[in-house]
């Protein structure tokens, strides 16, 4: 049994409490649309996984888990490409990440977890026993690493928000509450081969999977993995340099300029945590910080709740008032 086995569900929207979970017999359950799934209804799981230390908290909060600061742990590392109502342009993009992942480490392709949202976009999941990681605190922080690295030299832009901590990500053939459509698995080839109007067609009714079995330990991925876990190690020790040095915060460029100018799509999340995280060297309170920043994550076309969980999560990362 590993030992990070919980996690969270939510039926309906991401506001519903969060009921705690085993998350390997939640995931199973969505994955063979058992009648307890219930998944003709909205519905999500943790993007990651966590120990006895999340269950011992769990009722002191059902609502808002963000304050959970432990060790977490995923068996899939997920990639999620969305490009805004543009389905062409997704399928396009998650069939080149898909097939580039399976190159790289030496896959044929139904290893991997692949989903069409329901919506506008696709999940790519990759196991992670293709590197076999620990839990640990900053093992959000290296997934995301690991996935833009990944995704950049694919040339594919992912959306970086789904590696929060706490992260609600969409259940496996669970119904999106705005289009009538489930969270549809996809073979490999189904996914290289179908045109998107044929997927959408398959994702008006759930449908019962298998998960493949685990693939071993790929040289190249623990490598990979490596090198996001040392990258994440070195901001780490410079952030504490940083403080250690008490030279007094710097406005950074790539703040001024998300004020200005908003973000791009696929980079919205990251450059706004960024923008948060800046000001929260200066000790900004969340209320400023709101007020600096909502205008131009509201053009860039974030939901107003994205906003202020990337808000609070960038400030609590640089130990600003959240």
């Amino acid at each position: 049994m590993t030992a990070t086995p919980y996690g969270f569900r939510i039926v309906g929207r991401t506001s519903e409490p969060r009921k705690l979970v085993d998350a390997a017999s939640a995931f199973a359950g969505y994955a063979a649309c058992d009648e307890r799934a219930q998944v003709d209804r909205e519905a999500y799981l943790s993007a990651f996984q966590f120990g006895a230390d999340f269950r011992e908290r769990d009722d002191g909060w059902r609502v808002d888990v963000r304050g959970y600061a432990g060790p977490s742990w995923a068996p899939w590392l997920w990639c999620d490409i969305d490009r805004d109502g543009n389905l062409e342009a997704a399928t396009r993009d998650a069939r080149r990440l898909a097939a580039g992942i399976a190159e790289r480490y030496g896959l044929d392709g139904d290893e991997l977890l692949l989903f069409f949202s329901g919506s506008k976009g696709y999940h790519v999941g990759l196991p992670t026993s293709l590197w076999r990681p620990a839990a640990a605190v900053d093992f959000h922080r290296i997934a995301r690493r690991f996935a833009e690295d990944l995704a950049g030299r694919l040339g594919v832009t992912i959306d970086t928000g789904v590696y929060d901590r706490v992260r609600a990500f969409r259940a496996p053939n669970s119904r999106h509450a705005k289009t009538g459509l489930h969270k549809r698995r996809l073979t490999f080839e189904e996914l290289l081969a179908m045109k998107p109007g044929a997927i959408v067609k398959l994702a008006e009714t759930p449908e019962p999977f298998d998960l493949a079995p685990p693939p071993p330990v790929h040289p190249q991925a623990a490598a990979d993995w490596q090198a996001a876990a040392d990258a994440v190690e070195r901001e780490a020790e410079a952030k504490q340099q940083r403080r250690a040095a008490a030279t007094g915060a710097t406005l950074n460029r790539q703040t001024l300029e998300f004020v200005r100018d908003g973000a791009p799509e696929g980079d919205r999340h990251r450059l706004l945590f960024s923008a948060a995280a800046n000001l929260g060297e200066f000790g900004c309170s969340f209320d400023l910080a709101q007020a600096l920043l909502t205008e131009a994550a509201l053009d860039s076309g974030l939901a107003p709740k994205e906003i202020e969980r990337q808000i609070r999560c960038g400030l609590e990362h640089h130990g600003g008032a959240a």
